[in-house]
């Protein structure tokens, strides 16, 4: 075969009335832009090569004096209470900020080598659906100790 197709079109070529386009030409371009973005993508440094180091924890030798138990106090409306800060609104589906509290307390229980512990205190009027979301952020957190204390 000399180079031709169907009907004597030249390959590689499109014809547009009396207009011949050259596709191969056009496919190298195309290619060697996209060759060109692809290296150049990585040319930039990525936060990752970035060397710092963050604070971490620190593990304590002897026991630190703080307290081992938060008390969860849970009121009629449903807010969640730890020592007189209300953590999230009671209409949200989860208790985000008293589960972030929560986490970083364990942590914090944890580098001083203690359990941490929590003690909910529902009123006698709040609901039980408020008991189970304080309860959820707990295991959320990673809290395994969990008391109940009633008639406060």
């Amino acid at each position: 075969m000399s180079g031709k197709g169907k009907n004597g079109r030249k390959r590689g070529k499109l014809r547009f009335g009396s207009i011949e386009l050259p596709i191969a030409p056009m496919i190298d371009v195309v290619f060697l832009l996209l060759f060109y973005f692809m290296v150049s993508a990585t040319i930039q440094k990525q936060e990752v090569d970035i060397s710092f180091s963050l604070p971490g924890r620190v593990e304590q030798d002897a026991p630190i004096e703080m307290p081992d138990e938060q008390i969860v106090r849970i009121l009629a409306d449903g807010q969640a209470l730890v020592n007189d800060y209300a953590y999230d609104s009671p209409d949200q589906p989860r208790y985000y900020q008293l589960e972030t509290m929560l986490n970083r307390f364990r942590e914090a229980s944890e580098s001083n080598k203690v359990e941490a512990r929590i003690t909910i205190a529902p009123v006698d009027d709040a609901r039980h659906e408020m008991v189970v979301k304080v309860m959820d952020a707990c295991s959320h957190a990673g809290i395994e100790s969990v008391t109940f204390a009633f008639g406060r």
